[in-house]
């Protein structure tokens, strides 16, 4: 998942120098939140749950453990991946003003140690849905820490394309409580991953467009720091949230969700890429935040109803519990089985 987390923000003095005044050194609460990216992740297990939810069978006895013993691995995974960057970025981060805090960057965690723990955390996340959910998921948290540590950070200060290879990390957590509710990867979980995937790109350019000038500083080559006009960076972020209309569609398709959740996502959809537009017309940072708060909306109200509204949209599917229908032979021919 792109780094959208918010960070201790140091504003620089008039001439766009480091301020003189000494920063205060969080404790150690602070500074385990900070280099777990606790309030980032927070957002990771969230969608973790959600895929969870929306896959597990309704006609079944809801697993509390299992759900939660998912979330345990997959909270390791994306800790470990959060730590493995900030070893990797400590000299950009530290020329970031909104990073320059981070433990690493400020010198008050050693990176040596810091590997250690991220390299036992990946592997615990692992071993922990591997051993206790399922292979499926737990190579898929794996595989998320690979992406984001080997290939979505070192391309950062390279290329503009390093945000699709970061939203490929926020589309796989709800691919990991799906496939722990179910043992697969059914059609519901890319569903849901597309819908992560296509949502992180106006997203994460709006925040991008905001902190362009740090992003700068960094030595980052995120589109907006490419793009001083923000006309570009406009036509993508509202080509993407216009994308997530029949994306989100494809939930109440694929029957993940219910005809409520198809006009949820239109209207949301809509609303969002106004948003976007209205930054594409007149670029301005009160723009892209607009457009950044109506992203943050859009998400939790789009899963939300998607959770609510779970389930198939004929009545037979809602009589099996929001379930797919599951054919067994009988004979030489075929028939529906019944709950």
């Amino acid at each position: 998942m792109t780094d959208v987390s918010p960070e201790i923000t140091i504003a620089p003095n008039a001439d766009g120098s480091a301020p003189t005044a000494p920063v205060s050194r969080p404790g150690v609460r602070r500074m385990i939140m900070d280099v777990t990216k606790m309030r980032l992740n927070a957002l990771v297990l969230l969608t973790t749950a959600v895929g969870y939810f929306l896959g597990r069978d309704g006609a079944a006895e809801f697993d509390w453990s299992r759900l939660g013993i998912t979330l345990v691995g997959t909270g390791f995974a994306a800790a470990s991946a959060a730590m493995l960057n900030q070893v990797i970025e400590q000299t950009r981060d530290a020329k970031m003003h909104r990073t320059r805090n981070r433990p690493i960057a400020s010198g008050r965690l050693s990176a040596p140690l810091t590997l250690l723990v991220a390299l036992a955390l990946g592997y615990g996340g692992f071993a922990i849905l591997s051993g206790w959910v399922g292979l499926i998921p737990g190579l898929l948290a794996v595989s998320n820490v690979v992406i984001y540590a080997a290939i979505y950070t070192p391309l950062k200060p390279i290329t503009t394309t390093n945000t699709l290879f970061g939203a490929i990390c926020g589309a796989i957590p709800p691919m990991i409580g799906w496939s722990a509710a179910t043992g697969e990867l059914e059609a519901g979980a890319w569903v849901l991953g597309g819908l992560l995937f296509v949502w992180q790109l106006p997203h994460f350019f709006a925040l991008a467009w905001m902190y362009r000038e740090d992003y700068r500083r960094g030595g980052h080559a995120m589109l907006p720091v490419l793009d001083p006009t923000g006309r570009i960076t406009g036509q993508v972020m509202t080509s993407t949230a216009a994308l997530l209309v029949p994306v989100g569609l494809t939930a109440t398709l694929f029957g993940v969700a219910g005809w409520i959740s198809a006009a949820a996502c239109i209207l949301f959809g809509i609303w969002f890429t106004l948003r976007c537009a209205r930054f594409w017309r007149l670029p301005s940072d009160a723009a892209a935040r607009s457009a950044f708060y109506a992203s943050l909306a859009y998400l939790p109200l789009v899963l939300g109803v998607m959770v609510l509204d779970r389930g198939p949209v004929t009545p037979e599917s809602w009589l099996r519990g929001g379930r797919a229908p599951v054919l067994t032979e009988v004979g030489i021919g075929t028939e529906v089985s019944k709950p």
